[in-house]
Formats: structure tokens, sequence, C-alpha cells
């Protein structure tokens, strides 16, 4: 790493920096970026290679179901329109790690009050001071990133200059980078930046970018946004900006974007992003099956089921017809393990029964899209009025890791038993980022109950060393998982089998594909 020190103008107070100061050898720990503008933003962000889901996270966790390493985390820092966002993006494109936040400082700008707003009207209201932003919540929500939790991220809008009532839900991830023009004005920030990098871009283009932004994008005036550079923004740059590049690891001369990240795409980095799937899969290699688990009883019925349903020969209505026939039981069987207290009731004859009624505020019912949606009909035959929630996880083909690409879970989630439904389970990876997705909701995770047809004992093993309070329930567990991950000897790719389309050559026991809504 170079921390270019000769593009650093000392033409600042000391005062001005008294938030400050760490020394240029201390604050290790970069940040996040995910842009906060007039309307939220879709979870992706397209490479030139590849689309990449900025929603999405790394499900491998230690045995306390914590994130096995904390996120890297890189600060751009820079001037108003300097190419941050363009820096960021081919940092991400260069990485080509999968799971990325990506956030902006403009997301912690301050509420303004009435005095303020009418300021802000006029161009009269200083953005580009420290003072202007809200460190504490930005600190507090980096922080929670960085251990991998998920938080609510306030939207911004600079039309009307105050927060949009709906605040964006973001996961944690592998690396984090955040960019903004203070991203280094801060003691406390600086010490969770792992990385910090500093866009040097000449000021009058940026001054060009910003006059084009404003006006296109933000519905200002050439003359208010002329009067708010030289006002505001050259000055703040001067005086609390343009100092802290010599905090920088890293500078970017003249906005030169062609390969910023060349420099440290290396294993350190990349360790953060992968490796984590081999080390689980081998933590329990010939121990007993864990005590969380229950199998249903493999009656003369329900082995020949899987009989049917295994046979390559089935046909597709057949194959249907079994698997549902299974899935009932298996629900029914899951059932048994929810809480229960004695209830009395009277009979037509007039009698007492002693009876048993559920004891607990509700379930829900969550599937992993797709093949976890064949199971919702079976629960909610069982399951009068049951509440539905869905989670799409998708494998990358490039890297075999899964990532998180929808979510759509009922309110009030938290207070509930959730029943988790995927049809097949090989390495548990899918599983245990749809758990852990469950725990950022606060659903408790010994109310949580995870239902498959079939299980290999590798990913049995996975769920229940990374959450050990989770119930898991399974038709039947095969022992083996072949080099590609499939189950041995399995049921093939269950989604395909089901809805009657074809398989990938490289297809996954843990469902790739869209959802089939």
């Amino acid at each position: 790493n170079c921390a270019s020190c000769s593009h650093f103008t000392s033409g600042c107070s000391e005062d001005s920096l008294d938030r400050l100061l760490p020394p240029v050898s201390t604050g290790l720990s970069p940040r996040k970026r995910t842009t906060s503008q007039c309307k939220s933003e879709p979870p992706l962000l397209r490479t030139s290679k590849r689309t990449i889901y900025t929603a999405g996270r790394p499900p491998w966790y230690n045995e306390h179901g914590t994130q096995s390493k904390e996120a890297f985390v890189i600060g751009l820092c820079g001037g108003s329109a300097s190419g941050k966002t363009t820096v960021a993006r081919k940092i991400i494109e260069a990485l080509d790690v999968p799971w990325v936040v990506l956030l902006s400082m403009d997301s912690f700008y301050k509420v303004l009050t009435p005095e303020q707003q009418a300021l802000a009207a006029s161009n009269d209201y200083n953005f580009d001071h420290p003072d202007a932003f809200d460190f504490g919540l930005l600190v507090h929500i980096l922080r929670k990133l960085k251990q991998g939790k998920s938080v609510k991220i306030p939207v911004y809008d600079f039309t009307t200059h105050g927060r949009q009532k709906e605040w964006k839900t973001v996961y944690g991830a592998s690396v984090i980078i955040f960019e903004g023009i203070m991203s280094f004005a801060d003691k406390e920030l600086l010490k969770l930046l792992d990385m910090k990098i500093f866009v040097d871009t000449d000021s009058d283009i940026r001054l060009v970018r910003r006059l084009r932004r404003d006006i296109t994008e933000r519905g200002r005036d050439i003359e208010g946004v002329i009067k708010q550079y030289n006002k505001f923004v050259k000055p703040a740059f001067e005086q609390y900006i343009e100092p802290t590049m010599r905090l920088a690891d890293i500078v970017v001369p003249r906005g030169e974007v062609t390969d910023p990240a060349s420099p440290f795409v290396h294993s350190d980095i990349l360790d953060y992003c992968y490796g984590y799937r081999a080390a689980l899969a081998s933590a329990h290699q010939a121990q007993p099956l864990p005590q969380t688990l229950s199998v249903l009883e493999s009656t003369p019925q329900v082995r020949g089921m899987h009989t049917i349903i295994r046979n390559k020969e089935t046909s597709r209505d057949e194959f249907i017809f079994y698997s549902k026939r299974l899935m009932r039981l298996l629900i029914e069987h899951a059932l048994s393990f929810l809480p229960s207290q004695p209830h009395v009731v009277q009979t037509p004859q007039g009698q007492d029964y002693e009876g048993r009624t559920f004891h607990g505020k509700r379930i829900t019912g969550v599937s992993i899209l797709r093949a976890g949606e064949t199971m919702e009909p079976a629960l909610r035959a069982v399951c009068k009025d049951v509440r539905i929630g869905k989670i799409l996880i998708q494998t990358n083909q490039d890297t075999g890791e899964p990532e998180l690409h929808y979510l759509r879970l009922p309110k009030d989630i938290s207070e509930d038993y959730v029943i988790l439904m995927d049809c097949t389970v090989s390495t548990g990876a899918a599983a245990m980022m749809a758990v852990r997705v469950l725990l950022d909701h606060d659903v408790q995770e010994d109310k949580i109950l995870l239902l498959s047809l079939l299980m290999a004992e590798m990913g049995v093993h996975s769920v229940a060393y990374a959450f050990p309070q989770v119930k898991i329930i399974t038709t039947a567990v095969d022992k083996k998982v072949n080099d590609v991950f499939h189950i041995i000897p399995g049921i093939g790719n269950f989604g395909d089998r089901y809805f009657g389309t074809d398989a990938p050559q490289d297809w996954s026991d843990e469902e790739t594909d869209e959802p089939s809504y």
C-alpha cells in the first residue's frame, strides 16, 4: 500500500482536524457503500463481467452462528463529484467478489430543522460541513454491518432535504465499500476502515460534474449550484477533505480509475470471501448425527415413496404425486415438535375432553425458492391461515457459493415459530443463509424448524454446527456428497423434476433457479 503524501496540501488550521488525527500509521478499517437517493435502488450492481447482488451475503458461520470473520471495509474519500462511485464499481469488478455492500455517506445527512430547511431551499445551508452528518448513527450502523448483522439505512431525499419514511434494509457482506466526502473525518469511523482510498480529482472537473448532477438529477438551477459551490463546497474541501488525503493507504490521482483495485487484489481480501465451505464441511466428519435432527420413521410406505421419487425413470406426474405425500407426512411430523399446553373442551355429549392446544403466538412458513415453494400447499393443508414468507437463494456458478437475491417475510415474524422449507439440503449453505436471515429479523433460533425431504449428512452437520438450537426435520439422510456437492445417491435436481424444467450441466442440489411465480 502506498500513501501518496505528496498530494497533501497543508492549507488548513489544526482546529479543523480535531475530529481526526489518529497518526497516519493507525486507523485500520474501511467501510461500505450503498447509494441513497430519491428512490430506493435495486440491490444489485451491474459490471462489465456480471451482475453482483449487493443484498447478498456469505452464509459461513462458526459454532455460535456468527460470521467466521468480520467484513473487510474499504473507505473511499474525495471531494464532491470526484468519481468515488466509479472507483467503487471498478474495485468491485476487479475483486469479483459476490457479497458486497455499497453504502453512501449521503444516506447519513442529519434531519434538518424548519430553519435549516429554509436555508437549504435558498442554497444557504452547508451540506459540506462535518456537522451536517450523523456520525453517531453512521458508526453504529457500520459497526453492525462489519459484524455481519443486518441494519436499516435511512434514505435521504435530496429534493426535499429530508429522510424518507421507509428505511432500507441492508445485510452484512464479505466486503463493504463506504464512500463519502467525509469518510475520513471521524476518529471512530476511521477505526472501522480496513483500507482507505482517496480519489484526487481536479477541482474544475469536479465542478463540471457537480453542475451536471445537481441540475439534471436534483432539480437545482445553475446559479444556486455555483453559489453553493463557492460558499460551501470549495472551502469545505480545502479545510476538511483535502487534508485527510494523508490518511489514505492509496491515492487515485486525477480521478484515474482504469484499474484502481490492482494494488490490493490479494489473498488477504479474497480470504474474507471464500474457503469456508470445505472447512465447515469437514468439521464433523465421522461424527454422530446431532440430537437436533429428527428423521421420519422409515416405514414401508415412506421407503416405498422414496423408491418412486428417487427412480430416474419415474414420470413427472408420479414424482409430483408421491413428493406431495411425503411432504404432508413431513409437515405433520414437524408439527409434533411445536409447543403445546393442556386444554379442556366439552364434547357434544356434555363431557370434558382433556386435550392439547398450540402454545405460541403464530406459525409462519418460509420457503427457500424455488423447490421449497412446493411444500407450501402441504403446510397450508394442515395449518389454517398460516402466513408464508419467501427467500430466494441462488448459487453463483463461478464460485459455487450461495447468494441472497430476494426476501419477503411477514411482519412481526420475530414472535413466530417458523417452519423453514427446502426440498433438498446438500452442503447446508442455502439453509444456513436462510436461518441467518431469520435471525437477522429477530426470530429466536429455538423457534426455527428446518424441514427438507432429503438431506446429506454434510448439510445436517453444517446447519447443526452453526445453529445448534434449530430443529432439523427430514424424511431421509444420505451419507455422501460428491465433488460438486450433489447428494449421493440423492434424488436429482428436485426443482427441475417437479416443475419439468431442464437442469444445467452444473446443477446443484441447493436450488439455483428463478422463482416460479
